[in-house]
């Protein structure tokens, strides 16, 4: 994990799904006075329309256009038509690397939450969980599952790749490394809001 504070206001969170992205990213924005973009808010549409599907050029175009500021946190993969436009731009990229077994327990508690509630999942799309989703290739269960391994191997090589030199990395391997990691960010990063910041709060 890297020990040394963030060299800009430009944060791109990635990392399997459950693994705590929207839930860091908040905490940094609430921090730093940055905007938080959400990937997923972009892309998912009403009846689960996937923009980035539809049409990848005005997805291209909407990533671009919200990341256009000076500063800004991102939170989500999306290797197609997302982060290779965020990348270039962002000056730190964290990487939640957890385990399997801890993402995939999230997953479920999340899941289940949702689907109990009927909670909408992102404003004005009408997107719900659902029991019956669960068996879908693409749920969030499954698709942790399915691709844990083959998914952190590609951040893999793009941590320890030469691409982007730019870049400060990151890698947080388990919730405590999480906390702490925001602990220091809020107490001495690059992007810290003026007048300090709060004590961290819950990450993972």
């Amino acid at each position: 994990m890297s020990q040394d504070p963030l060299q800009g206001r430009r944060i791109a969170v990635i990392g399997q799904s459950g693994s705590g992205k929207s839930t860091l990213a908040r905490a940094l924005s609430a921090r730093l006075g940055l905007p938080h973009v959400e990937l997923d808010a972009l892309n998912w549409g009403p009846g689960w329309r996937a923009l980035s599907a539809e049409d990848p050029d005005r997805w291209t175009h909407a990533v671009a256009a919200a990341v256009a500021g000076d500063g800004w946190i991102t939170d989500g993969n999306y290797s197609a038509g997302a982060l290779p436009v965020i990348l270039p731009r962002a000056t730190d990229v964290v990487w939640l690397d957890l385990s399997r077994g801890v993402i995939l327990r999230r997953v479920l508690g999340r899941s289940f939450a949702r689907a109990l509630t009927g909670q909408e999942l992102w404003p004005g799309t009408g997107n719900r969980e659902s029991f019956r989703r669960w068996l879908q290739p693409d749920h969030p269960i499954r698709w942790t599952w399915d691709t844990h391994r083959a998914a952190n191997a590609r951040r893999a090589a793009m941590f320890e790749g030469a691409d982007l030199p730019h870049l400060r990395r990151h890698r947080l391997g388990s919730p405590a490394e999480a906390r702490a990691w925001l602990g220091a960010v809020a107490d001495g990063g690059a992007g810290r809001a003026p007048g300090g910041a709060s004590a961290p709060g819950r990450v993972g």
